[in-house]
């Protein structure tokens, strides 16, 4: 195996890249939910 199953600090930082992102879609769908439901409460 090239690399010993390293990854290239590149590969690397691109895969924690992509992990924050689905992170904070994540966050951000919980965050629109619960805004949504305190909203319809307000009223």
């Amino acid at each position: 195996f090239p690399g010993s199953g390293q990854l290239k600090s590149e590969d690397k930082a691109m895969r924690d890249l992509q992990k924050r992102i689905r992170d904070l879609e994540e966050e951000n769908e919980i965050l629109k939910k619960a805004m949504h439901y305190f909203a319809k409460d307000w009223r």
